[in-house]
């Protein structure tokens, strides 16, 4: 059921500067500093606590797909090397961490303070470098077949096992944010269960869901049974939260357990409604909240932190909830995030990427160990693998824009899908096939929400294409038929609210509300992609516009690209100022480290009455 993808286009570019980029320089042996970090000699003294060690498995999970796409020998030795000398460290019980004996998560956590604010009595993050080098070593074993690789995963599985089990050692007491950053361990432990067949990684799995239920201020499946919204699980770490759900969505392939699917349904929809960008992004840093904490529902600014290592576990939730539920709400997120928040932190170089991206503000390139260099890099090579996925009775394409998909089907031998597009910058795709013999199979064909008037044609016949859903075409193919689609894209304006009321009793005892702030905002979206500028008037980093009582389609148009560019410009006409024009956000301002980008404008209030 395999299926061999190659992207080109706008995305096909993000890869290939990945490839030759981050993944190509950042570990290049055991030498690298994120990989010296394992040797004996340094791992023995190492007690600062640090969360380094997750480099490690990120650059194999995302180099051996990488590799394996591409074919690049220099890149499959690298992998080898890398990955052979992790396990050559790795010590007698299954430890392959960075930390001193005394800071394993093997040793008991000492008591906790009265205050506890979530984080471990001793600063670790050993359990999430480990569930990071399990995902790495079992990807890389997947793509490259070196048993050692696996069983030096297993081996972390089973040192877990032991500890929580055996050791007596509650895994909440060893990651900050009341356990998240440690109950992580949920989606490699269930990756080990579907590499090896092995039912005592599926039972660790459960064993850590039931202690991430037990602990008071996590008590993950309870709250989401009692209706919370994602910001009140734990701290709200939008990150750790969504990484959780992946673990979860895993289990429930595994299991079959309809409160599993239940919560994943509710957390879904609480991320996707209340805590998103127009970019895609899980995002915080608003008001009281932590950056990299859910901003509480309804809350709004314009420069609000989207954490890249978010939008990589966003995608990897809707990579999981696709697959369960093959339906296109899941496709149309990852594509959404994909093509905004994801590429608007990549850096043209494929090596440097941006630790936050925020709707409105500085595009600003982060340090060497920062986590998100690594996490982007993953969120990139999850691209491939959902674009178009092989199902019983087809293909059923999922992403657009230029490249090709080749899979098996029975009696035809070898069939290659081509589509040919200049999306995301224009709607017209063009999906052409190439086979050695006739074949009766499904094309499924996602058409996005957006796209009103969406119409696909094979032949001379016209297809059902209700925009959110799958235009499903079951036929017998030949060599060289089309499907033409065609996805208008026009542009649209979309509204948020910053608002406070507050409430007071009156002496009557009603509950009075008065809204004592209200601002209002306006941005802008073509097809999947969304619209910024620059710096207002080359200097100003934000303006309040007022705009004609007309239609938009009156003070909105889509200019033609410029010469040498694929990407159309949008032209904003506001009363009293001269016009602003706009670009697609991933490349606002231009895509150096510095440069701004305003995606909400404000505007302006209306008249008092």
């Amino acid at each position: 059921m395999s299926i061999a993808v190659h992207l080109d286009g706008l995305l096909g570019e993000a890869l290939a500067a990945n490839a030759r980029g981050r993944l190509s320089h950042f570990i290049i042996d055991e030498h690298s500093p994120a990989i010296a970090l394992f040797a004996p000699e340094r791992r023995e003294q190492n007690s600062e606590g640090d969360w380094y060690g997750e480099h490690a498995g990120k650059w194999l999970y995302a180099t051996a797909k990488a590799a394996a796409r591409t074919g690049d020998a220099e890149l499959t030795a690298r992998l080898h090397r890398v990955a052979d000398f992790l396990v050559s460290v790795q010590e007698p019980d299954g430890y392959l961490g960075t930390y001193a004996p005394e800071r394993r998560f093997m040793r008991p956590q000492p008591p906790k303070p009265p205050s506890w604010n979530g984080e471990p009595s001793v600063r670790t993050w050993d359990i999430w470098t480990h569930a990071y080098l399990i995902l790495g070593l079992v990807e890389a074993h997947r793509h490259v077949g070196e048993a050692r690789w696996l069983d030096a995963a297993r081996r972390i599985g089973d040192l877990c096992w032991r500890t929580l089990t055996e050791g007596g050692i509650d895994i909440t007491e060893l990651g900050n944010h009341f356990g998240l950053s440690a109950t992580v361990l949920l989606d490699p432990a269930m990756e080990l269960h579907f590499a090896t067949g092995e039912v005592r990684y599926l039972e660790l799995a459960r064993h850590v869901l039931a202690q991430a239920n037990a602990q008071r201020d996590l008590a993950l499946l309870p709250r989401i049974e009692a209706g919370a919204d994602a910001a009140e699980i734990a701290t709200g770490k939008a990150y750790q939260l969504a990484w959780n759900l992946v673990g979860l969505a895993k289990l429930y392939k595994a299991t079959g357990e309809a409160a599993y699917r239940d919560a994943l349904q509710r957390m879904w929809e609480s991320i996707r409604t209340h805590h998103l960008t127009l970019g895609g992004g899980p995002w915080g840093g608003v008001a009281h909240r932590s950056r990299e904490v859910f901003n509480a529902p309804g809350s709004f600014s314009p420069h609000g932190y989207v954490e890249t290592c978010s939008s990589l576990a966003w995608i990897q939730l809707n990579r999981e909830l696709l697959l369960i539920e093959s339906e296109p709400k899941y496709a149309e997120e990852i594509e959404r995030t994909a093509y905004n928040d994801l590429l608007g932190a990549q850096a043209p170089n494929g090596e440097d990427w941006c630790y936050y991206v925020f709707p409105n503000g500085r595009r600003v390139h982060t340090t060497y160990w920062r986590c998100c260099k690594s996490s982007g890099a993953m969120a990139l090579e999850e691209l491939p693998g959902v674009a178009y996925l092989r199902e019983a009775r087809g293909v059923a394409v999922n992403l657009y824009g230029p490249g090709s998909a080749s899979f098996e089907w029975p009696g035809a031998g070898q069939i290659t899908l081509e589509q040919h597009t200049a999306y995301p910058f224009q709607g017209g795709v063009i999906l052409r096939l190439r086979m050695q013999a006739p074949a009766r199979f499904q094309l499924k064909l996602r058409v996005p929400s957006w796209a009103e008037g969406a119409r696909v044609r094979v032949g001379g016949e016209s297809i059902v294409a209700a925009p959110g859903r799958y235009a499903a075409i079951e036929r017998e193919w030949h060599d060289g038929d089309e499907v033409v689609l065609d996805f208008p894209m026009t542009a649209r304006v979309h509204r948020a609210v910053n608002r406070n009321v507050q409430e007071s009793r009156a002496p009557d005892g009603e509950t009075v509300r008065q809204q004592v702030l209200y601002f209002e905002y306006l941005g802008l979206t073509r097809g999947p992609l969304v619209y910024a500028t620059g710096l207002i008037d080359g200097f100003k980093t934000e303006e309040t516009l007022r705009l004609p009582s007309s239609d938009a389609t009156d003070w909105l148009t889509v200019l033609p690209p410029q010469e040498g560019d694929a990407a159309p410009l949008l032209e904003l006409r506001p009363l009293q100022r001269a016009p602003l024009r706009f670009e697609p956000y991933y490349r606002a301002g231009g895509r150096a480290d510095g440069v701004w980008r305003l995606t909400w404008m404000s505007l302006a209030p209306e008249p008092a009455r």
